[in-house]
């Protein structure tokens, strides 16, 4: 059986800025550059970076939202976007997305009932009593009640409203569960209780959980494993506990600090060298400009970065 649910080869996205004044293309941004990832079964694997670091971007070519530019993504060993229509459907059933705001994400004319049923009409069961039945059943594993169903989106509060997007994104049994920033949109006091539901539901299910977050404390709650990404490169990978003991990029101790100040930056667009973290790298040297090292700390842990070279 193969361990890898997904991997990433050398993916590349890549977007056109325009002129605001002229509407004419200026120059083209790369959002993800060169990834290289392995998503395993049962694991959870949280992204994490600065507004703008390519995080989200990442996502959406996981989910098949966007299509990279070059690179490969396999699903289960099969090249998903040379293999064929039959595969990527079986692939976007099983992989399902939490998007950040739930209200932007919900239907506001359907009731829940309705948006929870669609999916499982489709690739679950036709039958209706087993479609109630699991529609109810999803409504009281995320802590809401059966009568929720004959609601309609505007008469439940922010957290209310992500725990019914969550029960989407499980109605149809997905493998993986990609949770685009599940909680940045909601109150500071309604945050630990989304973000311990997932952990539970986590556990219990034995999904696999890829999230994207800006908070390094949310990543070493909910995930097994970290990859911290900066203006489209993965600049350090390793098992959480790994790199919040011992982070080894500049970028990574940056990110740290800030999370213990709460002062999240969004990333400079400008770059010095090919690191794209050199103009704001205390310890730039001349050969960041031309070179970017690969120092394999562990077997589990890396990072690009010339101070190992």
């Amino acid at each position: 059986m193969e361990k890898n649910l997904i991997e990433l080869k050398n993916l590349t996205k890549t977007f056109k800025a325009y002129d605001s004044s002229f509407k004419t293309s200026k120059t083209h941004i790369t959002a993800t550059d060169d990834i290289n990832l392995q998503i395993k079964k049962a694991d959870s694997l949280g992204i994490v970076g600065e507004s703008g670091s390519g995080k989200t971007t990442l996502a959406n070519l996981i989910t098949g939202i966007l299509t990279p530019d070059s690179g490969k993504i396999l699903y289960k060993n099969k090249d998903l976007l040379s293999s064929g229509e039959k595969v990527f459907r079986e692939y976007r059933k099983n992989v399902q997305m939490i998007f950040q705001d739930p209200y932007s994400s919900l239907n506001p004319k359907l009731k829940i009932y309705s948006t929870l049923k669609d999916g499982i009409k489709r690739h679950i069961t036709k039958d209706k009593k087993e479609i109630y039945s699991r529609c109810a059943e999803l409504m009281e594993m995320v802590g809401l009640t059966e009568k929720h169903l004959n609601r309609y989106p505007h008469q439940f509060s922010g957290g209310q409203m992500q725990r019914i997007s969550i029960a989407r994104a499980l109605s149809i049994e997905p493998e993986l569960v990609v949770a685009d920033e599940p909680v940045s949109s909601l109150d500071v006091s309604i945050q630990a209780q989304i973000l311990n539901l997932l952990q539970k539901l986590r556990k219990e299910s034995g999904k696999t959980l890829l999230l994207i977050a800006h908070d390094l404390a949310i990543v070493n709650f909910l995930c097994d494993e970290i990859l911290v990404m900066y203006k489209g490169k993965a600049l350090e990978y390793g098992k959480t506990s790994e790199v919040i003991k011992n982070p080894l990029h500049p970028y990574t101790k940056n990110l740290l600090e800030a999370t213990t100040k709460k002062d999240i930056k969004k990333v400079v667009t400008e770059t010095t060298g090919l690191c794209p973290y050199a103009n704001r790298c205390k310890f730039f040297m001349d050969i960041c400009r031309n070179e970017l090292y690969k120092y394999q700390a562990t077997e589990t842990h890396y990072v690009l970065c010339n101070l190992y070279k």
